[in-house]
């Protein structure tokens, strides 16, 4: 059935104008935007009191479809080929570690708290992920990005996001029939690295010169559009495949990473991804059903509480197993513990798409999420200060150490008295 445009262009409207006070309050209170978006949600949406504001359902679902799509393709473009190349043995061991580890962890956790299988692996998904953004901005306040912590917990949650990426199409392919073999499984893993591989060995020799062409047009408007067009066209492979469109979009980003024009493109896209962002955050927080809350609360708080526990400890454990630095690997174990973020909410919100999860997982994530973006700056900023004691502390013992020991010139010192003695 058509929806009516006018009901599509006050839909808009009501999503924007809220969006955009929400914003102002939460910039003002120096509070994470991300938020403040999904309260403007929960303000608009059609299980808040006493009427919703949103008329169509469908509306929101394409705007957050839109939004999943020009996310992560932006986020896709921050990671070239060659980037991925460099980041290292050590932080893909780590990646490799955190996220199984914290998934196995998660699952076993919500199972034993009662929740139902897709309910649990999607959920244990959601947690395993580590707010990039969220990380790097805490860190570049406390002027710590050239440390060499900062760059393993970068690398880390890059590797991070494509494994996330990579099972969020596995999951959602699986989910789908609703029953689970050992058959599907292997299916969908199959597609999924088809799809990957197909995308970085023949793509990275075909995309990124096409954008360098149409860049020495100099006409920014082609670019763009050019840019957003392969991001949609490969969101519309991957769904046919069966695969998460997030995969596409962010395997879209990375090609367009490519490229010579790259910095050209991504401020082009900043303020197309900026708008379809909002959208998407948006329509999560309208999609929640918040009269649940009494019945995943404590769950929620359970499993915030083992993913921190889990994150820490497999950080630690594999860095300390690579044997790096005691300090270094604390320090990259907190910034890596916090979870939640943007790519979270595109998990859980792919479990509800494919009917694989039930209603009260949104909602959980989302009030998570919440919790753990309030947390993650507080556990950062002390966590690396008393880090930062521990290590100064150390050094001390180091220098005390140092200073009781005797002087190498004592010995002969006193060689050459008894020399003038016995003379």
């Amino acid at each position: 059935m058509a929806v009516p445009i006018e009901q599509i262009l006050q839909d808009l409207a009501v999503i924007m104008i809220i969006a955009s006070a929400m914003t102002l309050i939460f910039y003002r209170l120096r509070q994470p935007i991300v938020i403040g978006f999904i309260i403007a949600g929960v303000i608009i949406g059609p299980h808040t009191p006493p009427f919703s504001l949103i008329h169509n359902d469908e509306v929101l679902n394409l705007f957050a479809e839109l939004g999943v799509i020009l996310l992560l393709f932006t986020v896709g473009m921050e990671f070239p080929i060659q980037k991925l190349k460099r980041i290292g043995k050590k932080a893909t061991i780590i990646a490799v570690s955190e996220a199984f580890g914290t998934l196995m962890v998660g699952f076993l956790t919500a199972q034993a708290l009662g929740l139902g299988f897709y309910d649990s692996l999607f959920l244990a998904l959601a947690i395993s992920v580590t707010s990039t953004v969220i990380v790097m901005r805490v860190l570049s306040e406390l002027h710590m990005m050239k440390d060499e912590s900062a760059q393993l917990i970068l690398g880390t949650a890059i590797i991070e996001d494509i494994i996330v990426i990579s099972l969020l199409a596995i999951f959602q392919s699986s989910g789908t029939s609703g029953n689970i073999s050992i058959n599907e499984i292997m299916i969908s893993i199959g597609i999924t690295i088809a799809f990957i591989v197909g995308v970085l060995v023949i793509g990275s020799k075909t995309i990124p010169r096409l954008i360098d062409v149409i860049a020495r047009t100099n006409h920014h408007d082609v670019l763009i559009v050019a840019a957003v067009g392969v991001s949609f066209a490969l969101a519309f492979v991957s769904f046919q495949l069966g695969i998460s469109v997030a995969a596409g979009a962010f395997f879209a980003g990375v090609l367009i990473a490519e490229s010579k024009s790259h910095s050209v493109t991504s401020v082009l896209a900043t303020p197309v991804k900026d708008i379809f962002a909002a959208m998407f955050f948006v329509s999560v927080g309208a999609l929640m059903d918040f009269k649940l809350m009494p019945l995943f609360i404590v769950p929620a708080l359970v499993l915030i509480a083992v993913s921190i526990g889990a994150k820490f400890i497999t950080v630690f454990l594999s860095a300390r197993a690579q044997r790096i630095d005691k300090i270094t690997s604390v320090r990259t174990a907190i910034g890596l513990s916090s979870s939640g973020g943007e790519l979270a909410l595109v998990v859980a919100k792919g479990g509800s798409d494919t009917g694989a999860t039930s209603s009260i997982v949104l909602p959980m994530v989302g009030t998570m999420t919440i919790i753990t973006t309030f947390l993650s700056p507080y556990i950062i900023k002390y966590g690396w200060k008393i880090a930062q004691r521990l290590k100064n502390k150390s050094k001390k013992q180091q220098q005390q150490q140092q200073q009781q020991q005797p002087s190498p010139s004592s010995p002969s010192n006193d060689d050459d008295d008894s020399d003038t003695k016995s003379s």
